[in-house]
């Protein structure tokens, strides 16, 4: 433990992102507390949590090698893609392992955060409403993740079935017996896809644009670890994709062949869908692919390219609505409804606002929010101590150009505003560490 200093911070959300912050804050001697609105740790692998969007068959889609934290392995008996519920004892090991539990209050939701001359005031409640209080902190650090708060999209006339989110799918019982299409072909649009292709009475998704599959395996190996040897050798990336498409075409073959649409895009240029049993179903007829939805009509659905088709249930897979509901969007730099923050995580002039976990990499994302509270933590301390360090990163986060923030590599859609190329951002993060740690050695 290194020595204390008199910071208070409070770490917003309980989740894995608030937890590796809160415990990485506390190893480099920063006061800090974690409140959390749910019963228990654990943010979105908390099935029971009424904000959670896990369902019953819910695993990660990325290994537990690229998951898991680098200080605390995951146990060896876990398969390579744990299930949520072997993830969220996870946590909880996790926190146990590093006392975390004494800092963490519980049923405690932030009504407002606001700027105050020398830190910040929050106002927070129990989560029953009845009573709140006001609460001063010298910096804050918001993990309420963005899994919470289902996008609905609009279409031209109505439904007489039965319509939820994916967020409201916990179990293939709500599949059994029904003719049900899938709206959204993100993975888990796609998993749930797959369920509907082996429990339900019939299955569709509705595909608005044709994507890459990749396999969760490869020979053996999982396939994100595969990748991760693979962006290690000193290649272009135009190889590096070249050789990836060769794997992919070798091992699931391209959409199209099993009557999924052509991708219009290169390999990494969205999100990877880690599914090889959505074509495996589609290419057995157990699955139908449609297009867009036009028109809604009653218990049919009418799609683009003229097609109508019957459905008892529609589950509409279709992302999830960035919010911060606490606090006003200019204090977060928030430019059409998205945060502009360096990294994705550190505010341009604000030295004392930091959101961890806001980002979508292609592989596993905590050892990237890992990183990102060793930065907070490390420009916390070297701040208060005036260190050249603390100057030297805030020129740095007030730059508007970050080769691990472009988005150049990925589609200009709504989905991928969170995208980051896991491998580059990774290189970035761990160099500021390095810089932060160097010039506090120097110090």
């Amino acid at each position: 433990m290194n020595q204390s200093t008199d910071l208070q911070v409070l770490v917003i959300g309980a989740g894995p992102s608030g937890l590796v912050t809160l415990k990485t804050l506390r190893q480099l001697g920063i006061m800090a507390t974690c409140v959390d609105r749910g019963e228990r740790i654990g943010g979105n692998w908390d099935i029971q949590s009424p904000f959670s969007s896990v369902y019953h068959s819910t695993h990660l889609i990325s290994s537990k090698g690229m998951t898991q934290f680098a200080d605390f392995p995951m146990p060896e008996g876990y398969p390579e893609y744990p299930s949520h519920h072997q993830v969220l004892a996870y946590l909880n090991s996790y926190a146990d392992r590093f006392g975390l539990g004494q800092y963490i209050r519980k049923k405690i939701t932030v009504n407002r955060v606001e700027k105050a001359n020398d830190g910040w005031i929050l106002t927070v409640s129990p989560s029953d409403g009845l009573s709140s209080t006001v609460e001063k902190y010298d910096a804050v650090v918001i993990a309420n993740g963005h899994h919470a708060i289902p996008m609905m999209p609009e279409f031209a006339g109505k439904f007489s079935g039965e319509m939820i989110h994916a967020h409201d799918y916990k179990h293939q019982r709500q599949l059994e017996g029904r003719r049900v299409l899938v709206v959204g072909a993100g993975n888990s649009g796609c998993d749930i896809a797959v369920e509907a292709a082996i429990h339900g009475q019939s299955a569709a998704i509705s595909m608005r644009r044709g994507y890459h599959f990749f396999p969760k395996f490869i020979r053996g190996k999982p396939a994100d670890i595969v990748g991760d040897r693979v962006r290690r050798w000193p290649i272009p990336r135009s190889w590096q994709r070249r050789l990836s498409q060769l794997v992919v075409d070798w091992t699931i073959g391209r959409p199209q062949r099993y009557g999924l649409p052509k991708p219009e895009h290169r390999l990494f240029e969205t999100h990877p869908i880690i599914n090889s049993q959505l074509p495996y179903y589609a290419g057995h007829g157990k699955l139908a692919i449609f297009p867009d939805i036009r028109l809604l009509d009653g218990d049919q659905v009418e799609f683009t390219d003229g097609r109508r088709e019957t459905f008892d249930t529609i589950i509409l897979a279709t992302g999830y609505q960035l919010t911060f509901p606490f606090i006003e969007p200019e204090l977060l730099n928030t430019m059409d409804g998205i945060p502009k923050l360096y990294l994705h995580a550190f505010h341009p002039t604000d030295d004392t606002l930091f959101v961890a976990g806001m980002i979508q990499p292609n592989s596993g994302q905590w050892p990237l929010t890992d990183l990102q509270a060793q930065i907070i933590a490390r420009f916390l301390k070297a701040r208060q101590k005036g260190s050249p360090a603390a100057e030297a990163f805030r020129q740095q986060k007030r730059s508007t150009q970050s080769a691990a923030t472009s988005r150049d590599h990925f589609l200009a859609t709504p989905r991928h505003r969170l995208e980051v190329d896991y491998f580059e951002y990774r290189r970035t993060l761990q160099k500021i560490v390095r810089q932060l740690d160097a010039a506090g050695a120097a110090g």
